[in-house]
């Protein structure tokens, strides 16, 4: 079978990783992630387009300088080009999963945490999961 299809908030809520690409196809990619409480991404601009729906936790979404309240169930859609960060303000784990379209990652690619992350230079290969 080609594509995707599993309990996608399942899969967020148990995953303890910084970083987790699940799949990869030609135009978009699908990503788990886990904030630890007062964690956040890291302030960045892609040239792709980016999803991200909470799970559960909370925190805070900037967009552009902008700060917006997040809760489980919330929805973030980021532009090309924008400037932003998701924020953990919770005392709990932020559990998230986020689209890029184009992907941005390699896939397949694990970071166990922020650290790891910032330490691998990775990107996209043009390599799918299929």
């Amino acid at each position: 079978m080609k594509g995707f299809v599993q309990n996608i908030e399942d899969l967020a809520v148990d995953n303890d990783k910084f970083r987790q690409v699940l799949y990869t196809a030609k135009n978009s990619q699908l990503v788990l992630m886990s904030l630890k409480p007062e964690e956040d991404i890291g302030a960045e601009i892609h040239q792709v387009d980016q999803f991200f729906r909470i799970e559960e936790g909370t925190g805070e979404v900037v967009l552009n300088g902008s700060r917006t309240a997040l809760q489980a169930g919330f929805a973030v859609l980021v532009p090309a080009g924008v400037n932003h960060n998701i924020i953990n303000t919770g005392t709990v784990p932020l559990k998230l999963y986020t689209l890029y379209a184009p992907p941005h990652h390699r896939d397949g690619v694990i970071h166990e945490s922020r650290a790891d992350a910032e330490g691998d230079a990775e990107h996209f290969s043009g390599k799918t999961t299929e």
